[in-house]
């Protein structure tokens, strides 16, 4: 098998506020196969999430498989309120770096 990163199978991986309390993660993929070569890998799961962010898998509020938009979306609940003192990112469009990094076992 052969491993490659997530970065170079999306198009778009985000992360932006969804209100005060969360931050929402976006992958899309521009093809079916790879969308679905990541949905079979595991690599992007709700367990895999909190594992790679450190956090209680209690933390996601919502984790959706988009299959007509080829896209994985899921959400978290802040340590903090945004723009609270020792929030680190307001605007919570710093979050996604860990997941340009995850390896997804490719054919």
């Amino acid at each position: 098998m052969t491993k490659t990163r997530l970065s170079e199978l999306a198009k778009t991986i985000r992360s932006k506020n969804a209100g005060t309390d969360k931050i929402t993660f976006d992958i899309i993929f521009r093809e079916r196969e790879a969308y679905e070569t990541v949905k079979r890998s595991g690599a992007v799961s709700r367990d895999a999430m909190a594992r790679l962010f450190g956090i209680d898998e209690a933390r996601i509020t919502d984790f959706v498989e988009y299959d007509p938009a080829y896209a994985i979306k899921f959400t978290i609940l802040r340590r903090r309120p945004s723009g609270s003192p020792g929030d680190p990112d307001i605007f919570g469009a710093q979050q996604y770096a860990p997941l340009l990094d995850v390896e997804v076992e490719t054919a």
